[in-house]
């Protein structure tokens, strides 16, 4: 019983999990963050490139 009590009060299981989650959630926003920076930056690329070969005709 004195064991199932200190399995109980113990809280650095907790605090493992809620750090894992938050970790998770960073990941998630890095992920969706570089996804549109990368969609940006070859749109960027995409028109310099339109704007060079139009110029050169």
């Amino acid at each position: 019983m004195r064991l199932l009590r200190q399995l109980m009060s113990d809280l650095r299981g907790a605090t493992a999990v809620e750090y894992g989650l938050i970790a998770a959630i960073m990941s998630v926003a890095l992920l969706s963050g570089y996804s549109a920076f990368t969609g940006s930056l070859l749109g960027t690329f995409n028109a310099v490139e339109t704007h060079f070969t139009d110029a050169n005709n």
